[in-house]
């Protein structure tokens, strides 16, 4: 599971990556056994030529000194650390790599920002990273990155679809799993009770409605015959 403060650099390293016309994925299983890279990237430049860019994204010291594997194999390769961990850490790393360092916005800036803020906070480039030639074969690489890509697109789906893409059956079943968290003194917190009076109360509006409507045309037939018998 991942930790808040790494959701907040991965939401605001792929907004920067946007900002920079590149296009982002995170989690990419590299090919020839390269381990996993956090975020990787991916631009046609205009001389026409590609460019990688990968990051590995660490927010504790012991995370940064974890046996991980990281997979520096872009043309630019780069940490991204909440600053305060660069701070500490940043003698240890190699000469070759960048560095961007996390901090996130106050609620002041946030206030007093007039365009639509679409991340928690900002990097800032504390280190260059230094070019190294791709060595892994880019057509292999540019498919990973796809496959990378189509997952994050069906997740995309899966949100937006919601609980259609689910039986009635499924859901019924995961409503009683639910049944052994019952707090018979809370019914109001219990998901259960909520629906089932969430329902009755839509079933009586849906009747209520009916009749309403029955009753107008009553009344309408009631007028016409009026009308009729006055003549």
């Amino acid at each position: 599971m991942k930790t808040k403060l790494t959701l907040e650099l991965e939401k605001t390293l792929y907004e920067t990556c946007v900002e920079a016309g590149s296009i982002a994925v995170e989690e990419v299983t590299m090919p020839d056994d390269q381990g996993i890279v956090d975020t990787l990237s991916y631009q046609h430049l205009p001389s026409g030529e590609d460019e990688w860019r990968c990051y590995e994204l660490k927010i504790t010291k012991s995370d940064f000194h974890s046996n991980a594997k990281l997979s520096f194999v872009g043309n630019y390769n780069y940490f991204v650390l909440p600053l305060a961990l660069y701070q500490e850490v940043q003698a240890e790393i190699p000469v070759e790599i960048g560095v961007l360092s996390y901090q996130k916005y106050d609620p002041a800036q946030l206030a007093a920002s007039t365009e639509p803020v679409l991340a928690p906070g900002y990097l800032t480039v504390e280190k260059k990273p230094r070019y190294q030639e791709i060595t892994l074969d880019q057509d292999e690489l540019m498919r990973h990155f796809l496959y990378s890509l189509a997952r994050e697109v069906r997740k995309a789906k899966r949100v937006e679809t919601g609980i259609s893409q689910y039986s009635t059956d499924r859901l019924f079943n995961e409503l009683k799993k639910r049944h052994q968290h019952y707090d018979i003194y809370d019914p109001e917190n219990n998901f259960y009770d909520r629906f089932i009076d969430e329902t009755r109360t839509n079933a009586v509006t849906a009747l209520q409605e009916e009749v309403d409507a029955l009753n107008l045309e009553i009344a309408k037939l009631q007028h016409q015959l009026y009308e009729a018998n006055s003549k």
